[in-house]
C-alpha cells in the first residue's frame, strides 16, 4: 500500500544560515518532523520558505526546495500565496524569537504576514517550539492573538512564553516542550587529556552592545568589559586551553559577527585558540561536545553544550535564557541582572562546580527526551490528519 503524501512547507526555518543558531533549529525540526512522518507513515517532502542568507549550510547534505521571503514574494500570486495552497500543512518556527514586538516593525509585518496567509488559505499552521512574545504594542498584539487563536497548534520551548501566551491569547491550547535544537544530529569528538579545554563563544553583537548600541538589552554586566576580564583570569589560571568558538558567522552583518569579534580577540591574546568557522550548525556541537566547559551569549552554542552533557555558563541577554534554563533548575546561568564582579566569579566557580553542572544536564535529560517526544507525537497526529 502506497504511504500517503505530505507537503510541509517550513516557515522562517533556514537551507543556509550565518547563525549556527537558526541552523540548529533548522536541522533539529527536520529531525524531529521526519520522525513524526515515519511514524505517521506518511511520505512528507519539505519546502523552507524563508529570507536569504549566504551562511552555512543548516545541514551537512542539506538538498530541499527552498523559497526566499522578499517583499515581491509577499505580494506575488505566485509567491507566498500559491507556496501557501500548495503545502499540506506548514511548520513555523519565526527564527527562534521572532514573533515578538521588540524588533522593528519590518520584521513583525514579515514574520506575521507569512503566518496570516497561509491561514487565510486554509492551510494548517503550526507554531513550531519557539519564543511567543513579549508583546507590548498594538495592533501587534492584536494581530499575534488572532493568528494564535487559529493556528491548528501552538508549541512553545519555555514557561515564559507559556505565560504571555495566556496573557496575550487566554484559551488557546499552547503545549510546552523543549528547544527543537536539542534534537540536532551530531558526532560526539573524544575529550583531550590532560588540560582542561574550554570553550568561549563571544558574541559580536553584544559586544558591539546591541544593534542599537550602547546597553541595549540592559544588561548589569558590561559585557565587553566581563570578556576581557575573563579571558585575562582563564589565561592566569594556566591549567586550559581556550577556544574561540565562533556561532553566527556574519561577514555580511560586522555588528553581528562572531567570527570578526573572535579574531580581534586572538589578535589581542595570542594564547586563544581560535577555532576555524564551522561548516553547520552539527560541526559546531560537535567540536563543542569534546570540551570540559563552555561559556557563551549565543543561545544555541550553550544549547549545544547542554545537550551534549557538557557544563556550560550561558550568559543571558534575553529572557529566552532565563526561560529554558530556567525549566531545567540549572544555576550556571549568568543572569542579566548580575554586575561584572559577580557575573566573572559566577563563571569561574562553574569551572571548579563542573561535576554538580554535568550532574544537573544528566537530570533534565529525562525533561528534554519527554519534551521532544511529545512534540513528534503531536506532529505524526497532525500528519496523519492532514496528509492526502
Amino acid at each position: 500500500m502506497a504511504s500517503s503524501e505530505l507537503r510541509v512547507g517550513l516557515l522562517w526555518h533556514a537551507a543556509n544560515a550565518s547563525n549556527l543558531g537558526m541552523g540548529a533549529l533548522t536541522a533539529g525540526n527536520l529531525a524531529l518532523a521526519r520522525a513524526a512522518a515515519a511514524k505517521a507513515g506518511v511520505n512528507a517532502r519539505f519546502v523552507i520558505i524563508s529570507a536569504r542568507d549566504p551562511g552555512a549550510l543548516a545541514e551537512p547534505g542539506l538538498d530541499l526546495e527552498v523559497h526566499d521571503v522578499t517583499g515581491r514574494y509577499m505580494i506575488d500570486p505566485r509567491g507566498l500565496l500559491a507556496d501557501a495552497r500548495a503545502c499540506d500543512i506548514m511548520l513555523d518556527i519565526s527564527a527562534g524569537d521572532s514573533f515578538t514586538d521588540i524588533y522593528p516593525a519590518k520584521r513583525f509585518a514579515y514574520i506575521a504576514g507569512t503566518k496570516i496567509v497561509p491561514i487565510l488559505m486554509g492551510t494548517p499552521l503550526v507554531l513550531s517550539p519557539q519564543t511567543i512574545g513579549p508583546f507590548s504594542r498594538q495592533p501587534h498584539s492584536a494581530i499575534a492573538a488572532w493568528i494564535c487563536r487559529r493556528a491548528a497548534a501552538v508549541f512553545s520551548r519555555d514557561e515564559l512564553s507559556i505565560r504571555a501566551l495566556a496573557s496575550l491569547a487566554p484559551g488557546v491550547a499552547a503545549q510546552q516542550v523543549v528547544d527543537v535544537a536539542f534534537a540536532l544530529p551530531f558526532t560526539r569528538r573524544e575529550k583531550t587529556p590532560g588540560r582542561l579545554q574550554v570553550g568561549l563563544n563571544v558574541s559580536g553583537l553584544l559586544m558591539n552592545g546591541g544593534y542599537a548600541g550602547g546597553n541595549q538589552y540592559g544588561l548589569g554586566f558590561d559585557y565587553a568589559a566581563l570578556t576581557h576580564r575573563l579571558i585575562t583570569a582563564l589565561i592566569e589560571r594556566g591549567d586550559c586551553d581556550i577556544h574561540l568558538v565562533p556561532h553566527v558567522i556574519a561577514p555580511h552583518m560586522p555588528n553581528d559577527d562572531d567570527a570578526a569579534a573572535a579574531d580581534r580577540l586572538k589578535a589581542q591574546y595570542p594564547a586563544l585558540h581560535r577555532h576555524p568557522d564551522f561548516p553547520s550548525a552539527s560541526a559546531a556541537k560537535g567540536f563543542v561536545s569534546g570540551l570540559d566547559y563552555m561559556i557563551g551569549a549565543r543561545m544555541h552554542a550553550t544549547i549545544a553544550a547542554f545537550s551534549s552533557g557538557v557544563p556550560v555558563a550561558p550568559i543571558s541577554y534575553s529572557r529566552k535564557f532565563e526561560g529554558l534554563f530556567g525549566a531545567f533548575g540549572y544555576d550556571g546561568l549568568v543572569r542579566r541582572d548580575m554586575d561584572d564582579d559577580a557575573a566573572l566569579a559566577h563563571i569561574l566557580a562553574g569551572i571548579d562546580r563542573r561535576d554538580a553542572l554535568a550532574a544537573a544536564i544528566a537530570r533534565a535529560q529525562p525533561q528534554i527526551d519527554a519534551g521532544l517526544a511529545a512534540y513528534v507525537d503531536a506532529l505524526a497526529a497532525l500528519f496523519g490528519r492532514f496528509a492526502k
